[in-house]
């Protein structure tokens, strides 16, 4: 069993910070090892279904792995519904700006300012809209299901956060959910439900100081949670490949 992960930091963010993708700690990991196999991640920070897409059809490892894959995850739509008050080309470019110092200071005062942007733009506008969100996930399933007919997906619906980056706002999130429930309905795609998963889990303060990763226990939960829906929807895989 090989499962094919695309994601962002939340596939490979622990309770102290981000970690090798391997790590075996990591939901990935988990579900990949209770069916008797192993994952591979393609994820970074802040991808929104837009960078899964790229990926997909721009990373050759990607290709190769895809080829070989049992499962696919698309495990994205998560960070699509954060408050972003500056548009993203900016928001990313502030990587480029040049001399270091500048760079610095730019990087300083948007982290400042991003929790006030937050609520006073009311948690708008999105990363990604979820139209938007949509449209690169069944972009991503149509390029999967011509290249792969028979290769199972799994989606997920977007996760939520209590970040005090973003003020705790999460305006997008509901809007984003809805989307994504019809796109998966009508494309026959079962979803993992993070928001019920670890949603107490974040509520309680038991993740990453972030308010927005998880704690192992998370990890764990998900995971377990993951392999059950592999083993209720995929009805196509075989035996062997559960065990």
């Amino acid at each position: 069993m090989r499962l094919l992960v695309l994601a962002d930091s939340l596939a490979f963010h622990g309770p102290a910070g981000p970690l090798p993708a391997n790590d075996p700690r990591l939901w990935p990991n988990l579900a990949a090892a209770e069916l008797g196999g192993r994952a591979e991640l393609a994820a970074g920070f802040g991808w929104t279904a837009r960078e899964a897409w790229w990926a997909l059809t721009g990373d050759p490892r990607v290709w190769a792995e895809l080829a070989d894959a049992d499962v696919l995850v698309l495990a994205v739509g998560s960070m699509d519904t954060l408050p972003s008050p500056l548009p993203t080309y900016l928001r990313q470019g502030l990587r480029y700006l040049r001399p270091e110092g500048l760079r610095r200071a730019a990087r300083r005062g948007y982290v400042a300012a991003q929790p006030w942007l937050a609520r006073a733009l009311g948690g708008r506008p999105v990363a990604l809209p979820p139209r938007l969100t949509v449209h690169h996930l069944d972009e991503s399933l149509r390029a999967v299901r011509a290249l792969r007919p028979g290769l199972p997906v799994v989606g997920i619906v977007p996760s939520v956060h209590r970040a005090p980056a973003y003020a705790g706002v999460h305006t997008g999130h509901a809007e984003a959910v809805r989307a994504v429930r019809t796109w998966a309905a009508e494309a026959d795609v079962p979803l993992l439900d993070l928001p019920t998963l670890v949603g107490p889990h974040l509520r309680a303060g038991q993740g990453n100081p972030d308010g927005m990763h998880w704690g192992w226990s998370a990890h764990r939960k998900v995971a377990t949670e993951l392999v059950d829906l592999i083993r209720k929807n995929l009805p196509d895989l075989s035996v062997s490949d559960l065990t």
